[in-house]
């Protein structure tokens, strides 16, 4: 237990904040993921997984440490969604990877009017109830209604992104930039800085991301018989 203890408690000091380890290593496997996500790779899935857990841990904290960061129980209920949702994209992913010579997992695309209404609908619903969700549980602090407006968009749109992932939609890239606008400012208000760095690296990535989807959205279904799979 003691090992446990000094592994859950680790942590670094960087530029006069603690900083958790898992923090960091947590950070460290959703940024590979989402190079996994980049190249299509069905091991983008597990890897994110892992981060996931990882960073649940951390958001969390402030619900059993009265000396830890300021909770986002938004940012610590999307860990969760992220999980299952992950779970979806990897069993989905490997069903369509199968007959693919080239590793990559799924031939990118548009969603269409009705899947992007359908998402839009949903989303604008999401934050509209879970930023009333979030104010009524509180933020352990008098956070303006601003807060949780944001934190409620971070939860949804994070949840959008990954199933459009999953569903290989090329506009999932676009709602992660989306995210990053929003999640940064809101991560450097609180105190977690490193994800609030590894956010700004994200929008870099984001972006080459979907020019890198955009293209082979457009040259890939000349080498690949369109993917079908149930769910």
């Amino acid at each position: 237990m003691s090992v446990l203890t000094w592994l859950y408690d680790a942590q670094v000091s960087i530029a006069g904040h603690p900083i958790t380890w898992r923090e960091i290593i947590g950070n460290g496997f959703g940024f590979a993921s989402a190079i996994g996500g980049l190249r299509r790779r069905v091991w983008a899935w597990p890897v994110g997984i892992v981060g996931n857990v990882l960073l649940l841990s951390v958001f969390l904290a402030a619900t059993f440490d009265a000396h830890a960061q300021v909770p986002l129980f938004g940012q610590a209920g999307r860990q969760v969604f992220f999980i299952l949702t992950s779970l979806y994209g990897w069993w989905r992913w490997q069903e369509l990877r199968r007959g693919r010579v080239d590793g990559t997992a799924i031939t990118p695309r548009w969603a269409t009017t009705s899947e992007r209404l359908a998402c839009l609908v949903a989303a604008a619903a999401g934050v509209l109830v879970l930023q009333w969700v979030f104010a009524v549980i509180g933020a352990g602090w008098p956070a303006p209604r601003w807060y949780f407006w944001c934190d409620a968009w971070i939860f949804v749109g994070s949840m959008l992104a990954t199933y459009a992932m999953a569903r290989g939609w090329t506009d999932f890239w676009l709602v992660w930039i989306a995210v990053d606008a929003v999640g940064v400012p809101l991560l450097w208000h609180s105190g977690y800085y490193p994800t609030a760095v590894l956010f700004l690296v994200y929008g870099a990535l984001v972006t080459y991301g979907f020019v890198v989807w955009l293209r082979v959205s457009r040259t890939e279904p000349q080498l690949h018989q369109p993917e079908k799979v149930n769910a």
